[in-house]
């Protein structure tokens, strides 16, 4: 397991990548798809991560407390092939085991992680209604699977967000295991 924090890659007021993958749903979803929002969180996780398997409960949450507000799309970049628990049919598995409610997408070119600049699971970006980069970071301030939340990081940017303030903190990074790149060809 490679530890890492996130990185700026998109800045503030940046435009969401568009992508078009497929969801655990068997359809494809875009970023068109959730035009509808008021604002969309993208989280770029995984199966396998403890990080992310530590965060499960509190990216539901978020889902539960904003679904009529925040589109919130769960994105897996890893490669499948060295990580099988983290195939296509893994994800129908875990979304059901955790009772995830949200779209969870496969990037199996890894091309939509790269755009975006993700290169940890979890990695979270929120983008306003016009798809603005808002804040990229933390889901809360467990930063180690075994800690507690004392901070809801993202349910409060969330809730600055839509009440018309200012989030201060753009960037508050995240950490956790590193996307699983696959080998590049030479």
């Amino acid at each position: 397991m490679v530890l890492l924090e996130s990185e700026i890659s998109l800045k503030t007021n940046d435009n969401a990548p568009d992508f078009t993958l497929l969801g655990i749903d068997d359809k494809n979803h875009s970023l068109k798809d959730y035009a509808n929002y008021k604002g969309l969180l993208v989280v770029f996780m995984c199966n396998h991560c403890p990080y992310v398997k530590a965060k499960i409960d509190a990216i539901k949450e978020v889902h539960e407390k904003f679904k009529d507000d925040i589109a919130l799309v769960g994105i897996n970049s890893n490669d499948s092939i060295k990580y099988p628990d983290d195939s296509f049919e893994s994800m129908k598995i875990v979304a059901q085991e955790k009772g995830m409610k949200f779209d969870y997408l496969i990037d199996e070119t890894q091309e939509i992680a790269k755009k975006y600049g993700a290169v940890c699971t979890p990695d979270p970006f929120l983008f306003d209604s016009e798809r603005k980069l808002i804040f990229h970071g933390r889901i809360d301030n467990a930063m180690n699977p075994l800690e507690i939340a004392t901070e809801k990081t993202m349910i409060g940017n969330i809730q600055k967000f839509l009440d018309g303030k200012i989030i201060k903190k753009s960037f508050n990074p995240s950490i956790g295991c590193s996307i699983k790149w696959k080998q590049q060809q030479t």
